[in-house]
């Protein structure tokens, strides 16, 4: 079962939808993941998370940023993102477990870009957006090599925003390659794999990272 709770925030009412570990167990960790600019919490791969995660002992919140729970279109500038993150952040402390902060898209940005300030345990982004689609030369790598904590990135290979190949190898993170998937890790049909199977992919290697990083 689901539980969400409100966060009023400086940038307006946020909204944690936790999915949380159960039977009365504290959880070992807490998994918080923002979504990204064109979608919510729905996104395919946020659910997948939030639907594996708790039968390890990680409870996974879904952030929903103040301009989405408002009903708006278009997202913020990156640091109205931002102070939208840090609003929600005791909330997601108050669970008596180390968090790590991640998020899809424009959510792992903001958890790049955050994670060493608020004390998260480590990043996890999913589909981080390392330049603009066919502008390589407007590269993002900075936040994502600047977390300050152990980083898992997880990216599709024929992600727009970034394929796999693009990114560089000896910064201080780790890299899963999602075959075949796009931005939002949709496979076509013609593929040697399912769609369930390549959230599998996902999945499997988040949990595998997880207790590495003491968890």
């Amino acid at each position: 079962m689901v539980r969400v709770v409100d966060v009023e925030t400086a940038a307006g009412g946020a909204r944690v939808h936790w999915y949380e570990t159960g039977g009365g167990r504290e959880p070992r960790a807490v998994l918080a993941l923002g979504h990204g600019a064109g979608g919510g919490v729905e996104a395919r791969d946020l659910r997948a998370l939030a639907a594996a995660l708790p039968a390890d002992g990680v409870s996974v919140a879904l952030v929903e940023q103040p301009w989405r729970v408002a009903g708006k279109k278009v997202a913020p500038a990156p640091k109205t993102l931002d102070v939208g993150w840090r609003g929600v952040w005791p909330e997601l402390a108050a669970a008596g477990a180390p968090v790590v902060a991640g998020g899809r898209s424009a959510g792992a940005r903001v958890a790049c870009r955050t994670a060493t300030e608020l004390g998260a345990l480590a990043v996890l982004a999913l589909s981080f957006p390392l330049h603009p689609p066919g502008k390589p030369e407007r590269s993002r790598a900075a936040e994502l090599t600047g977390t300050g904590v152990p980083t898992l990135v997880v990216q599709g290979a024929k992600d727009p925003f970034g394929r796999p190949e693009e990114f560089p190898r000896d910064d201080g993170f780790e890299l899963i390659e999602v075959p075949h998937g796009d931005h939002g890790f949709a496979v076509p049909k013609r593929a040697d794999l399912t769609q369930d199977e390549a959230l599998t992919v996902l999945t499997a290697g988040v949990r595998q990272w997880m207790p590495r990083i003491g968890t």
